[in-house]
């Protein structure tokens, strides 16, 4: 593949340094890398390794200091903040460690809010949200706050969220972390699943081994460079 639009995700030399007054700390050291569409790739590594910082540029969150940073084919660097804005609402997809739901607002209506900015007619939002309920267990839940869901549910209701809008690629920081190893079996299951139905690329920043065992490329992050990237048949890459 040589043209750019071709994959959902191309790092060219990326490089991110925070300052902590005096103190410069590096957290990406030249990162390159290429993401196939429809792919479902775990970054590993320990606290401090970088992974969720390279998440969250090329969830254009945070900018590189240098390199290129390629979402289907948009160089994020070369983009405004309403640009980017407007790419992570139509593109992209989130899923966050601690959730994330507005705790006045129901299971259906906390998936449905990113559709509501995209400005969805309600009959098709709620369509929508109900069809991919249906499909990651959810049913019978909509009406249900997130203080009345167990934190596997609410979790699933941040994935619906995420998927309700039909992105190219889901960038989820460590979604299995707050929650015990058969409910984060049971959420990777539905997240493989919806992977494998629409296509759509998920990329995770872990540490969970589960997330590793199941993820078909693992990409391992040391002090802010890759130490290794190995697709799940053994093949590097």
């Amino acid at each position: 593949m040589t043209d750019t639009t071709q994959w959902a995700v191309e790092l060219k030399e990326v490089k991110k340094t925070y300052h902590a007054g005096p103190i410069e700390v590096p957290a990406l050291r030249g990162i390159s890398l290429r993401v196939a569409p429809g792919e479902f790739l775990a970054i590993a590594g320990p606290s401090g390794s970088g992974k969720t910082t390279l998440l969250n540029i090329i969830g254009g969150l945070d900018r590189a200091d240098a390199g290129e940073v390629l979402v289907e084919g948009k160089n994020l660097q070369l983009l405004s903040p309403g640009e980017l804005a407007r790419l992570r609402l139509q593109r992209l997809g989130f899923v966050f460690q601690a959730y994330n739901l507005l705790p006045v607002l129901t299971a259906l209506e906390n998936a449905e809010f990113t559709l509501l900015l995209q400005g969805v007619p309600a009959g098709l939002r709620e369509e929508r949200v109900q069809k991919l309920f249906a499909e990651i267990g959810l049913a019978g839940l909509e009406h249900r706050r997130p203080g009345e869901l167990s934190g596997g549910q609410q979790q699933r209701v941040a994935v619906a969220r995420a998927m309700v809008t039909e992105p190219a690629l889901i960038l989820a920081d460590e979604p299995t972390a707050n929650l015990d190893s058969v409910t984060a079996t049971a959420l990777l299951e539905v997240m493989e699943q919806l992977n494998r139905a629409h296509g759509t690329t998920f990329v995770y920043a872990t540490h969970d081994s589960q997330v590793m065992e199941r993820a078909r490329r693992l990409i391992r992050l040391h002090d802010g460079q890759i130490a290794s990237d190995v697709a799940r048949a053994g093949q590097t890459l």
